[in-house]
């Protein structure tokens, strides 16, 4: 049973929503804020729900008490009405789960603090593998319970700020831009934000700015009536209608040309659009969230896009990290499309061997995730066995092992004890030797082992946090 408290002034609210939620959800309310405030602190509250008030001084003690209970790390949804949204809105933005106007309608309310109580169970859980300081595990089966965002993978820090920011705006109405390099996800974050919103249950529609002909975007997007232009044989429903209720995703939007943001910015202002070829407006009821690989503050400043629909749409930003900025989660995203394409390929695939996931660990990744994606592909194919070896891994992972066998001949492990420790240690003096080799030129280093410059580093750091806490 999830527990919910209420803090509110309104005594008509509290008697409303305590048997209106039903069961699943035990409903304490409060009007005292020392007690609300102690309860929170004594860890047995799950979900609290903080009510706005119109009245300036109510919403500024509001959000003062929330700012005074935030360290408690309850998830906090707002309840607000049209005077006080804006301040809900910020709250949201400072670190609130999430708002919902007043009178709130139960289903949705109902689903607001499920996803909650989720993203504090999850965040609770991250800080108790925190704390546990247990080593990452190598075997597949192990791997396989790395954390995962609806379709999204991995348990590293920088996946997992991710995964927060996804949840934040899942329940807002607000225009998200979600950046990164190709191959980094930006879809998936997409499809997260819809699947764990209220409009779950309505379509999503995806569409790539760049790969539709300039001539035809207004028309794909917006619809077109018979003979709106020449070609034209009948009525076209265009993205934005077909999506009713759901969600459209703008991919590539640094691609859409001058004249297609500035009707863009106009339907985003007035929640409306008409097909070409018709007068008659026709109402946005989808969210559009944008996704783009392209930094459109520069190109704000060189005049291709648009200042004022760069405001409009980045009201959120996720960023997502490239791959070698979250390597920690290779192996588990490597087991997955072991999975996945082993099934693909009718092959019966046990695991990845580790000196293979070393290789993959130490790469570069200029294609991200999409560019793992295809390597363990390749690699199931090549494979004899039900394990992919280092050699069974594409030729430019070849060159790193032909790298490490020189290093090996001039190298001996002298040190004993666990596998683990032994290829830190190997790991550490090849890099080292590396460093050596190019007096002392790290960037010359990393590229003489074909692996990254960020790498090399984390390689260095490992085993100086390993010595420390060794000495500890």
């Amino acid at each position: 049973m999830v527990q919910v408290a209420l803090y509110t002034p309104d005594v008509k609210l509290q008697h409303l929503l305590a048997p209106a939620l039903g069961s699943g959800f035990k409903l304490v309310p409060h009007s005292d804020r020392d007690a609300c405030q102690q309860l929170l602190f004594e860890g047995e509250t799950d979900v609290l729900l903080l009510d706005l008030e119109s009245e300036p001084s109510t919403v500024e003690k509001q959000v003062k008490f929330f700012e005074e209970i935030r360290p408690a790390g309850i998830p906090t949804i707002i309840l607000t009405d049209d005077g006080s949204r804006q301040s809900a809105v910020d709250l949201v933005t400072g670190g609130a789960f999430g708002y919902c106007r007043k009178p709130p309608a139960l289903r949705e309310l109902k689903a607001l603090i499920t996803r909650a109580h989720e993203h504090g169970a999850m965040k609770r859980e991250l800080k108790s593998l925190g704390r546990s300081g247990a080593p990452r595990a190598e075997g597949p089966a192990e791997r396989k319970e790395t954390l995962r965002c609806d379709g999204l993978i991995g348990g590293g820090a920088t996946m997992c700020k991710v995964y927060d920011m996804i949840r934040r705006v899942a329940s807002l109405n607000a225009s998200v831009l979600i950046t990164g390099e190709s191959g980094t996800g930006k879809e998936l974050v997409a499809r997260a934000i819809h699947n764990l919103g209220s409009r779950a249950q309505a379509p999503f529609v995806a569409v790539s700015a760049g790969a539709i002909p300039e001539s035809l975007i207004e028309a794909e997007l917006f619809g077109h009536e018979k003979g709106a232009f020449t070609g034209t044989v009948g009525v076209r429903v265009g993205y934005f209608e077909q999506v009713g209720n759901g969600t459209i995703l703008i991919d590539e939007v640094g691609e859409l040309p001058l004249q297609i943001q500035v009707k863009l910015l106009r339907v985003l202002q007035q929640r409306e659009f008409t097909r070409l070829g018709s007068g008659r407006p026709i109402p946005l009821r989808a969210r559009v969230l944008f996704a783009t690989n392209r930094n459109l503050s520069a190109m704000v400043e060189d005049g291709t896009f648009r200042l004022d629909l760069f405001y409009r749409i980045n009201v959120m930003n996720i960023k997502l990290p490239s791959l070698v900025d979250h390597a920690e989660d290779i192996p588990a995203l490597a087991d997955f499309f072991l999975s996945r394409y082993g099934d693909q390929f009718q092959k019966t695939m046990a695991g990845i061997a580790p000196d293979a996931v070393s290789l993959l660990e130490a790469y570069d990744w200029p294609g991200n995730v999409r560019e793992l994606e295809n390597v363990i592909q390749c690699a199931i194919i090549r494979a004899d066995g039900d394990v992919i070896q280092a050699a069974d891994l594409p030729e430019q992972f070849q060159q790193t092992r032909r790298g490490v066998a020189d290093a090996l001949s001039d190298i001996e492990l002298t040190q004993a004890g666990s596998f683990e420790r032994m290829l830190r240690e190997f790991k550490f003096k090849i890099a080292i030797k590396a460093i050596q080799d190019c007096n002392g030129n790290k960037t010359l280093a990393a590229r003489s082992l074909a692996i990254s410059r960020a790498y090399l580093h984390r390689l260095i750091r490992s085993q100086e946090d390993s010595d420390i806490s060794d000495v500890a």
